[in-house]
């Protein structure tokens, strides 16, 4: 009883949170982000390929859940189209949004990324681009730090790859409290 008192609040609380980025998701907007922001810059000339979430929505009570659609790139050139799909529980509330990239080191993770469903389980890790986030530990051992005084002017520190994949994200609103277990989870689509 109480999970479908819940449900409503969270569609809610997420539409407040994308209402203002209701404007179609800006690829090459958050590419440019990316490339000028700190370390994530230097992926771009190492990496096999990314797949590149421009608008990620997040919210919850309780139960949180976020979703975003994005474009998987190999070499500079787009190859499909990918979702992520979140579903969180635990101490949380808020909401927010932010995009995401996530570099393949080799043909071989751009490979896994791409075979069908894929998921982030608690060992991933994300470096924080934005100003209020500066840190976040792993449970897999990796551990990464960011800080910014702004959307463009990033500094982070990270410590690489980790089984093929690194991770970067830059909030673009919201405000959201939380301590949650979950993970993404990555369907494509290719071309």
């Amino acid at each position: 009883m109480k999970k479908i008192a819940v449900m409503p609040i969270l569609y809610v609380l997420l539409a407040l949170v994308l209402a203002p980025l209701a404007r179609a998701d800006n690829y090459a907007e958050a590419l440019e982000s990316f490339r000028d922001a700190g370390e994530s810059a230097a992926y771009f000339d190492s990496a096999y390929g990314y797949a590149l979430f421009p608008t990620i929505g997040k919210g919850g009570i309780g139960i949180g859940g976020a979703h975003g659609k994005g474009r998987v790139y190999r070499q500079g050139n787009v190859i499909g189209e990918a979702t992520m799909t979140q579903l969180t529980v635990g101490f949380q509330l808020g909401g927010q949004a932010f995009s995401q990239i996530i570099f393949f080191e080799s043909a071989n993770a751009l490979e896994q990324f791409t075979s069908g469903n894929f998921e982030f389980g608690a060992q991933a890790t994300a470096v924080a681009i934005t100003a209020g986030v500066s840190a976040e530990a792993s449970t897999g051992g990796g551990v990464s730090a960011g800080v910014s005084g702004g959307r463009n002017d990033a500094s982070t520190a990270s410590l690489g790859y980790r089984k093929g994949m690194a991770v970067f994200t830059i909030a673009k609103g919201g405000l959201m409290y939380e301590a949650t277990l979950g993970g993404q989870k990555f369907n494509f689509t290719p071309n």
